[in-house]
């Protein structure tokens, strides 16, 4: 096998640069730039040199042999000073030795998984931490990766296997009088598990964190709406204009508020009377918006609103404004008057619609390969054959084999690993 070498922390300039180096001539090249192997886990200042000699930089280096490391292979880290020119000849001087090459996106996670250091499921818990940008993708993410999603399988696995061998012995030992036919507590215990299955599938996928609670804010022209739209994204995103008709077409943008991500669209103003055809796509494609939204803050005249919308009275500082008689929030996007209250709001919403820390959630892989396994359950019951019992359950437990990476074909584990980046 290949020694793979490649820069495992962020694009220089940097502080420290962390170039990492595992397969069977990682102990090789980590002598031949420093000059020995420091003592197994325990970092030591070194010169690092090049074939001919040439000093490269003084850094700190690491050595793990494996299979006690996270590849589990033989793995060398050096701790560079993180200028790019740095970097440059370390990894020059990499590529110069016999049996390393540089490393191709995923190739250090694959390894680990290959090698059974993670399970696919922690794998990919590892992949969206590297991709989270709110806190509750992060915690989300930690967990997955942490393996609570794996532990979680594996207990299916094994109540599925456990049902399996009784029924074995059933079928195999059925005249002998110490194993007792089937009754009504197994099948039981299949339905139970039926349910634990679709209960996890009744949870939000976790794709829901990445795209974010989708708020869309709505109603006529000059109500607002881009005033709003650039206070709770924080940027002067959107134009405002008091000549009606300034929007045009849907904006987008994605933020995270109190730890929760959001995609906030601001949309043209509703009116029947536009002014060109210009306008009228622009509102025709706000009511596409609408219907694809999570929430609707509505700017407009009370009760003319999408069903479910939130009334918003607007506007609160100009003395002219339109008032509503049950807003659910008053405030005023320019000086700031009830938008924490709003955003709050917004956070607790979205919250009780999104995954949630310490519940656990699927991916849109993993609900198939559940919904799978909850199919096949379910379609045991006391009056079916025997060996279609026992078929359903071997159906079962290879989802969930599927589910950790037990039993994965090259193509698939060749699009997750194609996520990540180069020194990972």
């Amino acid at each position: 096998m290949d020694t793979i070498f490649a820069l495992s922390s962020g694009a220089p300039p940097a502080g420290i640069a962390v170039v990492r180096v595992s397969g069977p001539a990682a102990g090789a090249a980590l002598e031949g730039l420093a000059g020995k192997l420091p003592p197994p886990r325990m970092a030591r200042l070194a010169q690092l040199r090049d074939g001919a000699g040439a000093l490269l930089d003084e850094a700190l280096v690491l050595w793990f042999p494996g299979p006690a490391s996270a590849t589990g292979e033989d793995l060398a880290e050096f701790h560079l000073h993180g200028g790019r020119a740095v970097v440059a000849a370390v990894e020059r001087a990499l590529a110069d030795m016999p049996g390393l090459r540089r490393a191709e996106g995923g190739e250090f996670t694959r390894r680990a998984f290959a090698n059974g250091r993670i399970d696919l499921a922690e794998a990919e818990g590892l992949a969206e931490l590297l991709g989270a940008e709110s806190e509750l993708q992060r915690l989300m993410a930690l967990e997955r990766a942490g393996g609570t999603f794996s532990r979680q399988v594996n207990d299916w696995r094994e109540r599925v296997l456990l049902l399996g061998a009784e029924l074995e012995a059933e079928l195999d030992f059925a005249d002998e009088d110490d194993v007792l036919a089937l009754g009504d507590a197994y099948f039981a215990d299949i339905a139970a598990l039926a349910r634990d299955l679709g209960d996890w599938l009744a949870r939000p996928r976790i794709e829901r964190l990445g795209e974010g609670f989708r708020v869309v804010i709505a109603g006529p022209p000059n109500a607002g709406k881009s005033t709003l739209f650039n206070a709770l994204v924080e940027s002067d995103a959107a134009i405002t204009s008091p000549t009606a008709g300034t929007t045009r077409d849907v904006l987008e943008r994605t933020v995270a508020i109190g730890g929760v991500p959001f995609t906030l669209a601001d949309t043209a103003g509703l009116r029947a009377d536009h002014g060109d055809e210009i306008e009228a796509i622009g509102i025709a494609r706000a009511q596409a918006a609408l219907e694809r939204a999570d929430l609707v803050l509505w700017l407009g005249p009370e009760g003319e609103g999408p069903l479910g919308a939130w009334e918003i009275e607007a506007q609160c500082d100009l003395p002219a404004h339109s008032a509503k008689a049950a807003a659910d929030h008053r405030l005023s996007a320019v000086t700031g008057e009830g938008l924490a209250r709003l955003q709050a709001a917004l956070v607790a919403h979205a919250r009780a619609s999104l995954p949630k820390p310490g519940e656990g959630a699927l991916n849109a892989r993993q609900a198939q390969l559940v919904g799978e396994a909850e199919g096949a359950l379910g379609a045991i019951s006391p009056q079916l054959d025997p060996l279609l019992v026992a078929e359903n359950l071997r159906v079962a437990r290879q989802a969930f084999d599927r589910l950790t990476g037990h039993a994965s074909t090259e193509d698939m584990l060749d699009t997750l690993f194609a996520r990540f980046c180069i020194g990972k």
